[in-house]
């Protein structure tokens, strides 16, 4: 398996668990209602926000630092998986706030 075949799968991962760190937080923060004429928009920008900074950081904390020297282009390391990234993180987030929301 190549360097980046490992961070796609890794941002999948990384999609999934930013899901369930927003889903948290909008159980925490009570922004998570039954009632669904009151969806708020501020639960989607928060969790976006949370989103974008589980990216930036596991850029910054994990993937750089042991991947740069195995890629022939450092700068691919940034934009691989960002879209199965945020694809993952919406759908699982969609997911958890319609069960949480019901339950």
């Amino acid at each position: 398996m190549t360097p980046l075949q490992k961070i796609y799968l890794l941002r999948v991962a990384l999609g999934i668990v930013s899901a369930f760190i927003c889903a948290g937080y909008g159980m925490v923060a009570g922004i998570i209602t039954t009632d669904p004429t009151k969806i708020s928009i501020t639960a989607f920008f928060n969790s976006m926000s949370i989103a974008l900074i589980v990216y930036i950081v596991s850029y910054y904390g994990v993937i750089k630092p042991k991947f740069t020297l195995k890629v022939e282009k450092p700068q691919k390391l940034f934009t691989t998986g960002i879209g199965i990234y945020f694809i993952s993180w919406l759908v699982f987030w969609i997911l958890l706030y319609t069960i949480i929301a019901v339950v």
